[in-house]
């Protein structure tokens, strides 16, 4: 029997040990959970060193703290103890340890062999599922918002939290809040679309969703929204360029965004723009970082640059003379952290330096570093710095993780055009020809696991389309620099394909060289051999719908006109291909709305819906119109609106007004319609919009069947930056438009502000 206990006991004491080791006797007041997250910061601030100050404000890559293998950290390494050293250091990116075991021991040596034992932040990626192998991978934030579904979003980011933080992983670097006007920049496919409303709600909803109840918990971690500020209308659409732009726009529609997770969401972190606005670089920004980020909005987090942002100061911008130059004005500014930007011995003699000529003041470095504490004490570190070895089984890419993104991927799908009810393909189509190298794709989208694989259309069409359907693929064209026959020949074989089958699906868009971070585009135009490609089956007089796969708004004239239907698909992350298939085979049906503009040419950007009056794009070489509008999707069925309600016509400066609007599902099908609301301000002290969008509802419904949508709007939403630069309501007429996109307005009415 006492062998028996002996051992029970045994594996009690080791699964305890596995992941939390005994904690230290509390010696100092910093280690005291009972005190203030503020009196721990300000005690253990008095015990630092400068150098032990100077190594929080550092961040470290994987390569120098574990065994590396490709992207992910395979086992722990002796040289985190070089690393580390005695002092500790404040992060550690690009590690996505395959077990939480690599990052516990990493922690461990931090604060067990350190003179304070600060615990390190392990910080790592994660935009629309976390980067590391094998997790749950959503569909692009584009995708995402093109869903139109915040809960959906919420809960996408508790799971990518809860997958983060079971390896140890405490900071996503994400949300992306840009709003891009500008398509031609690469990494459109990241943020959230150019509306401020709808970004703003996805942003809170993505926010709130990565820091659960609260950061400390098992299943939370610090979102950083990125990148501060107006970045996402750069010149030319050239990643990192300037933008130019006056702090009545900035405000009025790229920094509420921000504001909106700082305060509604309560983001605890903040990542720094790598480009200049109206001739200061961001990450030099002081009333960007200090007088607006923290004194206006209460920021209570940390910020971090850019990768190499602050380098960018002196190398690109050329407002600092050295390094210790730019560390100086950056520090002063309000940022916190360095993203790679110096090797770590110059970070720490370039600061000492500018602490020796008076160029950064103690007080500064300070703040600084009490910034990335404070999150630190707040994440729970230094009171439960290790993470249950076990809990990456329960949690990590579950089935029901798995349900929630094929249910994003089905819902963030839009259907542009189905002229004749081409879709979904019904029993009648006997032969499909699947056409397309995208069509095979597996690929994810940006920031994803580069080794992680999705479901291809072509696979998912072949799996769900039943014995009575015959499926076969031809390619079209290679991406690869083969000869003219070679990539006739494969034309000429898709061609016959199409023409011995009833329809044809063509998945045309972006190959992966032509979309992402640093993968700029001068122009939108589909490529010269995807071009031919649909103009040669276009003119086999067959059925034809195309698919995009694609990170952002192309200009696909010919297609609009020429092909009966289309349907906008994005990246949609690992269940990707099944839930196009779903749409195109009619088990779903389509609800999804573009959270962007499409364009017609280059020439008209940028374009986007919630433009001044006077902001006209009229050419005398094309049409003024967009190609597909913002919040534009059709269905399977058809809705009917109807009803426009308010609760009061007159309300005062200080108060809300309830809209509501009846719709009814007039076709044969059940389905889901995503109903806006806009609003213009029809006279006011500054020029405003033609149309905002201020609300939206997904409102599923049956054939026959009626529902309403309703919105509570506060004069919270009215508001403008007046010319004095006040943030104020003004009264007035405020025009309401409900309807089923920003062009395609079902309802009209009006409500008085007095």
């Amino acid at each position: 029997m006492k062998k028996k206990y002996a051992g029970a006991l045994a594996i009690l004491i080791m699964a305890f040990c596995s992941f939390e080791s005994p904690k230290p006797p509390v010696k100092y007041p910093y280690q005291n959970a009972a005190l203030s997250v503020e009196k721990r910061v300000v005690d253990l601030l008095s015990r630092m060193t400068v150098a032990e100050k100077i190594k929080q404000l550092d961040m470290y890559s994987g390569h120098e703290v574990a065994n590396m293998k490709g992207h992910e950290s395979v086992s722990y390494s002796d040289s985190a103890r070089i690393s580390i050293g005695t002092e500790g250091i404040g992060s550690v990116h690009d590690l996505y340890p395959l077990t939480s075991d690599i990052s516990n021991q990493i922690q461990r040596y931090a604060v067990e062999h350190t003179r304070l034992g600060i615990p390190v932040l392990f910080i790592e990626e994660g935009l629309h599922g976390y980067s590391g192998l094998g997790s749950t991978t959503f569909p692009i934030p584009l995708a995402l918002a093109g869903a139109w579904d915040t809960t959906l979003v919420h809960q996408a980011g508790r799971i990518i939290a809860t997958e983060m933080r079971a390896h140890g992983v405490a900071m996503v670097l994400g949300p992306v809040l840009c709003l891009p006007r500008d398509p031609r920049w690469g990494r459109v496919e990241e943020t959230y679309g150019e509306d401020p409303y709808l970004a703003a709600t996805n942003g809170v909803a993505m926010v709130k969703g990565l820091q659960g109840n609260k950061v400390s918990d098992p299943d939370a971690v610090l979102a950083e929204p990125k990148h501060f500020a107006v970045h996402g209308i750069p010149e030319a659409g050239s990643n990192t360029a300037p933008v130019n732009m006056g702090e009545r726009e900035a405000r009025s529609s790229f920094l509420y965004v921000f504001e909106k997770a700082i305060k509604e969401g309560g983001a605890l972190g903040m990542m720094a723009a790598y480009s200049e606005l109206d001739g200061i670089p961001c990450v030099d920004n002081k009333w960007l970082l200090k007088d607006v980020l923290r004194k206006e909005w209460g920021f209570k987090g940390f910020v971090l640059s850019d990768l190499g942002a602050i380098k960018m100061s002196m190398i690109n911008h050329r407002v600092a003379a050295n390094t210790a130059d730019a560390l100086a004005q950056t520090l002063t500014a309000g940022l916190d952290m360095q993203f790679y930007d110096f090797p770590h011995t110059e970070l720490m003699s370039a600061i000492k330096k500018a602490l020796a000529t008076k160029q950064l003041s103690m007080t500064e470095l300070d703040r600084a570093v009490g910034d990335v504490l404070r999150v630190k004490f707040m994440l729970g570190l230094f009171d439960h710095p290790y993470v249950d070895e076990s809990r990456i089984k329960k949690v990590f890419h579950t089935e029901a993780s798995q349900a929630v993104a094929l249910k994003a991927a089905q819902e963030g799908i839009s259907l542009l055009k189905n002229d004749n009810a081409l879709l979904p393909l019904n029993s009648n189509v006997h032969s499909l020809a699947v056409i397309g190298p995208l069509a095979a794709s597996t690929y994810l989208g940006g920031y994803a696991n580069t080794d992680g694989k999705g479901v291809a259309i072509l696979d998912a069409l072949k799996q769900k389309a039943g014995s009575d359907m015959k499926i076969e693929y031809e390619a079209g064209y290679s991406t690869k620099d083969t000869s003219a026959a070679k990539q006739s020949d494969k034309l000429q074989k898709a061609v016959s394909l199409v023409n011995h089958s009833d329809v044809a699906v063509v998945v045309l868009g972006e190959d992966i060289g032509e979309v992402g971070e640093g993968k700029d585009r001068s122009n939108l135009d589909l490529n010269k051999r995807q071009t031919r490609l649909i103009e040669a089956l276009q003119q086999t007089g067959k059925p034809i719908a195309v698919v995009l796969f694609n990170g952002r708004p192309l200009c696909i004239n010919f297609v609009a006109k020429k092909i009966p239907a289309i349907v906008e698909s994005w990246f949609l992350g690992e269940a990707g291909g099944s839930a196009i298939a779903d749409v195109l085979l009619g088990k779903i049906n389509p609800s999804g709305k573009l959270p962007m503009t499409f364009p017609r040419s280059t020439g008209q950007i940028p374009y986007y819906y919630n433009h001044k009056p006077t902001s006209r794009h009229v050419y005398v070489d094309q049409d003024t119109s967009a190609l597909f509008p913002f919040g534009h999707g059709l269905s399977y069925t058809a809705f009917a609106y109807s009803g426009l309600n308010f609760s009061q016509k007159s309300i005062p400066v200080n108060g809300s007004v309830n809209i509501s609007v009846t719709i009814k599902n007039t076709g044969k099908v059940a389905g889901t319609e995503v109903v806006q609301f806009y609003i213009r301000d029809v006279v006011s002290s500054v020029t405003t919009p033609i149309k905002s969008l201020k609300g939206f509802s997904r409102i599923s419904l049956k054939p026959g069947e009626s529902g309403k949508a309703q919105f509570k709007l506060s004069t919270e939403e009215l508001k403008i930056w007046n010319r004095e630069m006040k943030h104020v309501v003004e009264p007035g007429e405020f025009k309401v438009m409900v309807g089923s996109s920003s062009e395609d307005i079902r309802q009209r009415g009006s409500f008085w502000v007095k």
